[in-house]
């Protein structure tokens, strides 16, 4: 049965790396002499690292134990193999219910999600909260010298925070080597290249240098300044665009908030060097939106300039989305942080595959896209 259970336990993992895990529930149960009727399972954040809490419900009481990705996909298979009878899967994306025959027999239906948010991931109703007492925090102004966080900074706090929820996952959904380069292009201020820095410099996971590229010098400098006030030896800012970029070597790629077309300028860098990990965060879509000016649009939606903005931002990042998956990347599209906050509130990652990927039938979904809104050309089909 183990090769029959492995959709789903390859789903499992799929909806962690993109970040759209909701919860598995396990029910059924093969004998009630166990006294087990259900099992859940959420995932959590225990000292930085995520886990996945496992909940059994007894007759008499709950047990609850903690388990890494891994741990948990062969606790999962020996459950099902030996204790229940069936299992949901809830992800953002859909619903995967998995039943079990009693001569063992496996069978799946997808449905529509039943979740339009994540779970909390903290253990035990606690909220699990970033050391505000970081040097490059008071540095870059977000904290006061007694290290409370300034009321008018509170939102990059968050956002901060945030983030590195979300790189947590990516490092773990990806193939990193040890010896670890990354390239922050546009990294502006450099807010979340030092928290990420600061943060795989504590955990000590991986020997890791950073290059943020800015063009504006005062930035630069500016950047430089602070990373030499922490000590920060490997974490280096330099003034150049992402164009003139030329190094081979990049393991992650990061591009949040490059405007328009740099942030295909800086996927293009990450395809090129065959980055394991690309993050972006793109805004001012205005490449598409141009092009396509003058033009008779058959959808009423776009009638409404407000809604045309809306729709080929989504459009720009669909086929963003599209090429990257042609070039053998397993992709998600994300709300970044609460729209409250911030309109440019979308991430797109992607996770190099070893998998087969069907490029003619990615390319007839990109040409079908372009066909609708009457669009020439994507501008990162161009560099590529």
């Amino acid at each position: 049965m183990t090769d029959s259970l492995f959709q789903l336990l390859e789903a499992f993992e799929t909806s962690v790396s993109r970040y759209n895990f909701v919860k598995l529930t396990l029910s059924k149960p093969l004998r009630k002499s166990d006294n087990l009727s259900n099992v859940y399972i959420r995932q959590i954040v225990l000292k930085d690292e995520i886990y996945f809490q496992f909940l059994y419900r007894y007759t008499t009481n709950d047990q609850v134990k903690n388990y890494t990705l891994e741990e948990s996909k062969l606790e999962l298979e020996q459950l099902l193999q030996n204790m229940f009878r069936a299992c949901v899967l809830f992800t953002l994306e859909n619903d995967l219910q998995v039943f079990i025959s009693k001569k063992k027999k496996v069978s799946y239906k997808i449905n529509k999600p039943s979740f339009k948010n994540k779970l909390p991931e903290n253990h035990d109703k606690i909220k699990v909260k970033r050391a505000v007492n970081r040097p490059y925090l008071h540095y870059l102004g977000i904290t006061d010298k007694n290290d409370n966080v300034i009321p008018k900074m509170a939102d990059k706090f968050r956002q901060i925070n945030k983030y590195l929820e979300i790189i947590e996952v990516q490092l773990h959904a990806a193939k990193l080597p040890s010896k670890l380069h990354i390239v922050d292009m546009g990294s502006g201020k450099g807010y979340l290249t030092f928290a990420l820095y600061d943060y795989l410099v504590e955990k000590g996971l991986y020997d890791v240098s950073i290059t943020g590229i800015e063009l504006r010098e005062n930035l630069v400098t500016y950047c430089n300044a602070i990373a030499k006030k922490c000590g920060f030896s490997n974490l280096h800012f330099v003034a150049q665009k992402i164009q003139d970029y030329n190094e081979r070597k990049i393991d992650i790629l990061i591009a949040l908030h490059a405007c328009d077309t740099a942030t295909d300028d800086a996927i293009y860098k990450g395809l090129v060097s065959q980055a394991s990990l690309i993050i972006c965060a793109p805004c001012c879509h205005k490449q598409i939106r141009q092009q396509v000016k003058g033009k008779t649009q058959k959808d009423p939606i776009l009638r409404y300039g407000i809604f045309k903005e809306r729709q080929f931002e989504m459009v720009t990042d669909t086929i963003r989305a599209l090429i990257l998956e042609k070039n053998n990347y397993t992709t998600n599209v994300f709300e970044f942080i609460s729209n409250e906050h911030t309109r440019k509130n979308v991430m797109l990652t992607a996770v190099k595959s070893s998998k087969h990927t069907d490029s003619e039938s990615i390319e007839h979904k990109i040409e079908a896209l372009k066909n609708a809104y009457s669009i020439d050309t994507h501008y990162l089909e161009t560099l590529l």
